[in-house]
C-alpha cells in the first residue's frame, strides 16, 4: 500500500521500476535504489557495457547483486556472486569490499539486467524509536513511517493528525520535512507528545482540541509555508474558509477494555471531511459503514499484524 502510494504502482517480484526519485531511506520497507545506467539482456551484456559507461577517477568500487527474478530466473547465492564478479572484473579500478567510495548495484527485473549506483536505505526511523514518553499502544515507528508516507507521497503535502497522541506520527513526519500539524483533546498525551518532539530537536507543532470542534474558518495557513496553527492570529497567518490540509491520519482511539463508541468515532470521521479531502484511518475495527456514512470511499486498504493484534490502514476520499 505504501509503494502504490509512494510510486503509483505495485512491487513486481520485489522491486519498482520508476522515474520517481525518492530517498530510499523515506520508507522502511525499502532496501535501496539503483539509478539505472545500463540495461542488458544478460550479465553479459552488462559486462561489455560497464568498462566505458564507469569512471572512477582513483576511487574504489563494489559490485552487489540486489535483487530480482521471476518464474523463468532465480538467483540463489553462487549465482549471484558470478554476476557480480562478471561485472566487476570489467569495471577498470580497484575493488574495495568492506568501504568502497562507489557502490554499484546489478538486478534483475521485467526480463532485463539493470545496472547503476546503489544507494542502501539507511534505517532512519529507529532514530525515533526510544521516546522519553513512549505509549504501549502507540504505532510502532515503522509502522508510523509507512502511513506517514501513504498520506504524503511527496514532502510539499500538508497533513494534520487531529488524534496525534504522544506525537509518533508527528515525528515521523517531521523528519522526512513534511509539513504537519497535530491535535489531541487529551492534556497528558499532548504533554507527552511535546515532550518527545523537544527530545529530538523539533519543533511544538501540537496544540490542545477536540478534533470534533476544528473548523477550516478557524485554522490558519502561514504564508510562510510553515504550517497550520489552531487559532486566530495575526502573526503573518490568513484564515481561509475551505480544507487547510491536503490530507488527514487518523489513528482511532482504543484500548483493550472498551471500543469507541459508533457515534463517537462517526462525528470524528465527519470533522476529518472538513480538513481533507483525503484521510488515512487507522482502525482496529471493521468500519466501512462508518466510513462510507461519513462521505468517505475506500480508495486502498492494508492490514498490520503484530501477533493476533491487527490495524487495518484505511486511505479514503470524499465522495
Amino acid at each position: 500500500m505504501e509503494m502504490r502510494s509512494l510510486f503509483g504502482c505495485n512491487p513486481n517480484n520485489g522491486c519498482v521500476i520508476s522515474d520517481k526519485n525518492i530517498d530510499p531511506g523515506r520508507s522502511p520497507f525499502i532496501r535501496g535504489k539503483l539509478t539505472i545506467q545500463l540495461l542488458g539482456d544478460d550479465a553479459a551484456g552488462i559486462a561489455a557495457q560497464v568498462a566505458d559507461a564507469v569512471r572512477l577517477d582513483g576511487r574504489t568500487f563494489k559490485v552487489v547483486f540486489v535483487g530480482g527474478g521471476d518464474a523463468c530466473e532465480s538467483f540463489d547465492f553462487d549465482r549471484q556472486r558470478a554476476i557480480e564478479k562478471e561485472i566487476g572484473w570489467q569495471i577498470v579500478g580497484k575493488a574495495e569490499m568492506r568501504r568502497p567510495d562507489r557502490l554499484f548495484g546489478v538486478a534483475y527485473a521485467d526480463g532485463r539486467y539493470l545496472f547503476g549506483e546503489y544507494e542502501k536505505s539507511e534505517a532512519l526511523w529507529l532514530k525515533y524509536n526510544d521516546k522519553p514518553q513512549p505509549y504501549s499502544t502507540a504505532l510502532s515507528t515503522r509502522v508510523a513511517r509507512a502511513v506517514v508516507n501513504i498520506a504524503a507521497p511527496t514532502t510539499k503535502e500538508r497533513v494534520i493528525d487531529p488524534c496525534c497522541g504522544i506525537g509518533t506520527v508527528i515525528i515521523e513526519a517531521l523528519s522526512m520535512g513534511i509539513s504537519i500539524v497535530g491535535f489531541d483533546n487529551n492534556p497528558l498525551a499532548l504533554k507527552g507528545a511535546r515532550i518527545n518532539l523537544a527530545h529530538f530537536g523539533m519543533p511544538d507543532v501540537v496544540k490542545l482540541a477536540d478534533m470534533t470542534t476544528l473548523e477550516p474558518s478557524t485554522l490558519l495557513l502561514r504564508e510562510d509555508g510553515g504550517g497550520a496553527s489552531g487559532s486566530v492570529g495575526s502573526d503573518g497567518a490568513v484564515p481561509i474558509n475551505r480544507r487547510v490540509f491536503d490530507s488527514a491520519i487518523i489513528d482511532l482511539p482504543y484500548n483493550l477494555c472498551s471500543k469507541l463508541p459508533s457515534a463517537e468515532r462517526l462525528a470524528m470521521l465527519r470533522s476529518a471531511g472538513r480538513l481533507a479531502e483525503r484521510v488515512i484511518i487507522v482502525t482496529t475495527e471493521l468500519i466501512d459503514d462508518d466510513i462510507a456514512e461519513a462521505g468517505f470511499t475506500i480508495t486502498d486498504r492494508c492490514i498490520v499484524r503484530k501477533g493476533k493484534f491487527e490495524r487495518q490502514v484505511i486511505a479514503c476520499r470524499m465522495h
